[in-house]
């Protein structure tokens, strides 16, 4: 599933429903419906020329494939998860590589975490630790790679 999303993470499917990262579901949906309807096949004229048509059929398609990622909780959250990797893989290097083992269990708000050097910590949920591979230190712009075991 993780290669898959490898290529669907090549598209920003926030803006082709013209939605906001941080909007909810119900948000989501409702401009999904309202973008669905209008470049539905069945609701173009039949005037138009065969290339407007074609470009209004790619949009259905691309708003279709937008929803069915970010109207699902699951990939939703993965697709988030990746997204914000790729954020992090943009802001620079990778300050060290860190195997799961070698951070410590908090059992206050059942995340895996590691010190950094400036003082502030790396925190990684369980869920999260088996997705994704970079974290952020919490007050500097340091970033770990989570190493997992194959």
């Amino acid at each position: 599933m993780v290669m898959a999303f490898g290529q669907i993470l090549k598209k920003d499917w926030y803006s082709i429903l013209g939605a906001d990262p941080s909007a909810d579901v119900s948000d989501l949906k409702q401009k999904y419906q309202k973008l669905i309807l209008m470049y539905h096949p069945d609701k173009q004229s039949t005037d138009v020329p065969a290339g407007t048509v074609e470009e209004c059929m790619q949009k259905f398609i691309e708003i279709d494939q937008a929803w069915k990622i970010l109207g699902n909780e699951e990939t939703k959250k993965t697709y988030d998860l990746q997204r914000h990797e790729e954020d992090l893989r943009n802001m620079g290097p990778v300050d060290a590589q860190i195997h799961l083992e070698e951070m410590s269990w908090n059992k206050e708000d059942c995340s895996f975490c590691l010190s950094c050097r400036c003082g502030g910590k790396y925190s990684v949920s369980k869920d999260e630790a088996e997705e994704v591979s970079l974290i952020s230190c919490d007050t500097c712009s340091l970033i770990i790679e989570l190493l997992h075991y194959s």
